[in-house]
């Protein structure tokens, strides 16, 4: 481009999404070839073992109920509050923390990063994140004239590396005031890798060594986005009781979203939560973030909010939801099993998979492997340092013997 209008900090934004080129790449090849040859593992969307792009059925009914006025209205900035209180309980369960608690709506699980790299870091400071990321994560830092950087999100024992972590922890809360770190857990994309409760000791004792300095502050963005798939209720959100009594200048805030747990993907409803030990803290949290939901998408979904409001309030239809997700979540924990129990046959290392949508295949050159599996009509997502397959939209028959290709894939490029 050689003539522009554009402000100088929008000057060459061009973001191109790999996850959306490769599946539109499967599209092509399954029109070209048929549905049924095609293995397309790159979106991250439940599809039932028909390939068919499912919804919770409790959530479908519930939603095809509603009348014409519980589906156009505007909602309150914030949020419906009957949505906001279902969403903090469904979000803590039985693990709610001893602190003030409030939250926002947001646009998606996105939004609530959106609001939380502009409303806690400063213009030109650092965010951080492991080195294994979901890439929208840079282009939001990006957006907001920040800039992201990594530590190394495993050890040599796959294990969480909290070594790397604390040191990069260190030596950014040094240049700066506030630090704003995402926190992918449970269930992380693009890994399906959890932070177990020791982890999460020694990631909070590190954060308690580091605000001793009152000047500091550190706001642990933690992206539960796929909280609902990552293992037994109660279980996976224990850790979420250490959130109580932190220092005031620590603020966890939590990014939740229906786009998985309750399969509302294209309805772009979220929330934000803040957790704190200082209601001053909770109060200013509540305020800022519904200004910045005023000054971008203003509100959002009513119907959306409606229904999940709806559905905590009748225990039965809660009860229903929560059994068919968990059907859900037994089909992706057998394609899940069927390619690690493959991959182990066949020598394929792979990331740590505890749960969720992802599985990631660590590889020298993911481009031309993918390419590579496109002569299987294999299409999965090339990252930085590896291959994401979505286990999420694989039928359990297509899992079937693709570990086996992917070992066969990498080996050809590596003689290449």
């Amino acid at each position: 481009m050689t003539y522009s209008v554009a402000a100088c900090h929008a000057k060459g934004k061009c973001a191109t999404d790999k996850i959306f080129g490769a599946n539109a790449a499967a599209a092509k090849a399954a029109a070209q070839y048929g549905k049924n040859k095609v293995i397309n593992a790159t979106i991250g969307a439940f599809m039932d073992e028909q390939e068919r792009l499912a919804c919770i059925p409790t959530v479908e009914k519930v939603f095809k109920n509603f009348s014409i006025n519980h589906i156009i209205p505007y909602a309150p900035i914030a949020g419906l509050p009957d949505y906001l209180a279902a969403m903090i309980e469904l979000t803590f369960a039985d693990h709610k923390p001893e602190a003030y608690l409030d939250a926002v709506a947001t646009a998606g699980g996105t939004g609530a990063i959106h609001h939380t790299i502009w409303n806690y870091s400063e213009i030109g400071d650092t965010i951080l994140t492991s080195d294994w990321y979901w890439g929208p994560y840079k282009i939001l830092c990006q957006d907001a004239l920040r800039t992201l950087d990594t530590y190394t999100l495993f050890d040599e024992q796959q294990k969480f590396n909290i070594g790397a972590f604390s040191a990069k922890v260190r030596e950014i809360i040094a240049k700066q005031n506030n630090l704003v770190i995402i926190i992918n857990t449970p269930a992380h994309n693009p890994t399906g890798f959890s932070l177990s409760d020791s982890d999460w000791d020694q990631v909070l004792d590190l954060f308690k060594d580091c605000v001793k300095d009152t000047t500091k502050h550190i706001i642990p963005l933690i992206d539960i986005a796929y909280i609902d798939y990552a293992g037994e209720k109660n279980a996976c959100r224990s850790f979420l009781k250490k959130f109580g009594n932190l220092p005031a200048n620590i603020l966890p805030i939590l990014a939740c979203s229906m786009s998985k747990g309750f399969t509302m993907y294209g309805q772009r409803t979220g929330v934000m939560i803040g957790i704190s030990s200082n209601k001053e803290v909770i109060t200013e949290f509540q305020s800022i973030n519904q200004f910045t939901s005023r000054a971008t998408w203003s509100n959002i979904n009513y119907s959306a909010m409606k229904l999940l409001a709806d559905i905590y309030q009748d225990k039965r239809l809660l009860a229903q939801a929560e059994q068919e997700r968990g059907e859900y979540y037994a089909l992706i924990r057998k394609r899940a099993d069927i390619f690690m129990r493959e991959a182990q046959e066949v020598n394929l290392h792979m990331l740590p998979y505890i749960a969720g949508f992802f599985i990631t295949v660590p590889v020298e050159n993911p481009e031309a492997v993918c390419e590579k599996l496109h002569e299987d009509h294999i299409f999965a997502v090339p990252l930085a340092k590896g291959i994401r397959i979505a286990v999420c939209a694989v039928t359990s028959e297509k899992m079937t013997g693709m570990a086996g290709k992917f070992a066969k894939a990498i080996q050809a490029v590596s003689i290449q």
